[in-house]
């Protein structure tokens, strides 16, 4: 393939239009990121409050609801896929671009429960194909499958500042090897877990050594039995209940598709009230149930001890209920609130007799994303790289296939509802993968 002339000039274009592609999926993310801190940090200091008051997360909820509700009905696209359908390769056409940026801004920094990956995919995949007609470059089914996957990985990975997993990740969604790729990886997966615990377990009994590729790091504290036993048995209780969620985001969608802007705003304040129950509930800020849980992780994973046992309860409760409603009602990806509760679920169950606080967190985060997303192997990565932390890596391949396989035998719920303007038609029948 690599001395076809025609492919060699499609890598030379995908790396120039991975320049301007990134430089505006970075500037996005600022702008979300600043809408957000504006909202959520700033005006609430301005006005006298060291956290957002109960109530605060309401207004932005209604403009939320009607903007998005409006760009659904109106924009071409419909504002980018439905977050509970999972992640999409491709992204979205050219003259659906503006309403899926508008319908991400009217979600995200507004409170809504969801990530921006999904956002970036389609901004990603609908910039590469502009630059393709600008270039004047033969516009065939082959080279808009191909620029749209490359301009969607270099979007996705100016949000996890890592290619690799873009690489992956975009792999999985976009089914290269299709059922194959699931039917070799989960195996091999399982296996290099097992025989990874079995080999450090096995070296750390005899005290002999194999040679290592370690550089000096100061070594984690080692893997012992009940991590191994406890991630596992949580991997199964954390695949059904995030799937569970999910199946609740199929049918909130559903709920929306019968009056997209009545319902739309309806969820969108459902979403809201979660938050402000919660606030009310334990006298913290709105904002760990509202937004994606991106900065409530990194704040958990600093100091998981500074959270009570009843807090962390109710960030989950609240959380798991705007999530669903979120899923069916805005705009945003499924990621990182997926990432956040697999996480506030490890470090609720970290008392267990034998369970570590930081495997805890790595096997719940595990097993919810990959629960959330059904990519076990894109799951595996980025946790892996976001832990830091070798040590984790038997414990979070367990848990990740584990749910993978969990959520996969489990009934799968409705399908996304095929809708367009002033339709009232039913989901469609669901399928095996969402």
């Amino acid at each position: 393939m690599l001395r076809r002339p025609g492919y060699r000039r499609a890598l030379v274009f995908c790396a120039v239009i991975g320049i301007p592609v990134s430089l505006a999926a970075f500037w996005f993310l600022v702008l979300l990121h600043e809408l957000q801190n504006l909202l959520w940090v700033d005006w609430p200091h301005h006005l006298g409050w060291t956290d957002p008051p109960w109530w605060w997360p309401l207004p932005p909820a209604l403009v939320s609801g009607v903007v998005v509700a409006l760009v659904v009905i109106r924009f071409p696209g419909r504002g980018g896929h439905i977050p509970a359908a999972g992640l999409h390769p491709g992204g979205a056409t050219k003259a659906a671009l503006p309403g899926v940026m508008l319908a991400a801004l009217a979600s995200l920094p507004l409170g809504a429960a969801l990530g921006p990956e999904a956002p970036m995919i389609a901004l990603g995949g609908a910039l590469a194909l502009v630059f393709r007609d600008l270039a004047r470059a033969p516009a065939t089914e082959a080279s808009t499958s191909l620029l749209g996957a490359a301009g969607s990985a270099a979007a996705i990975s100016a949000i996890f500042g890592n290619p690799l997993i873009a690489a992956v990740l975009l792999m999985e969604v976009a089914g290269v090897g299709g059922p194959q790729l699931f039917a070799v990886m989960l195996p091999a997966l399982l296996a290099s877990g097992i025989g990874a615990i079995v080999f450090t377990g096995f070296g750390h009994w005899t005290g002999l050594q194999t040679g290592s590729l370690s550089i000096g790091l100061p070594a984690p504290p080692m893997l012992d039995t009940g991590d191994v036993v406890w991630s596992v048995l949580m991997a199964v209780v954390i695949g059904a209940v995030i799937h569970w969620v999910i199946v609740g985001g199929r049918i909130v969608a559903g709920f929306v598709a019968a009056h997209p802007l009545r319902n739309t705003v309806l969820c969108a304040l459902a979403a809201a009230g979660c938050a402000a129950l919660y606030a009310v509930v334990t006298g913290r800020s709105p904002a760990e149930v509202s937004l994606s849980g991106q900065t409530t992780l990194t704040q958990l994973a600093a100091d998981p001890h500074a959270w009570p046992v009843g807090s962390l309860v109710a960030v989950l409760v609240f959380k798991a209920l705007a999530y669903a409603l979120c899923l069916g009602s805005l705009r945003g990806g499924p990621v990182f609130p997926s990432l956040f509760l697999g996480g506030a679920l490890g470090v609720l169950l970290s008392p267990l007799p034998g369970l570590g606080v930081v495997p805890g967190m790595a096997a719940g985060m595990a097993a919810a994303s990959a629960a959330a997303l059904r990519l076990p192997v894109s799951c595996v990565v980025l946790v892996v790289l976001m832990v830091g932390n070798s040590e984790t890596v038997p414990v979070i391949v367990l848990a990740a296939v584990v749910a993978f396989v969990v959520t996969e035998l489990l009934p799968q719920g409705p399908g996304i509802p095929a809708f367009t303007a002033g339709s009232r038609r039913g989901p469609r029948p669901a399928s095996s993968r969402p």
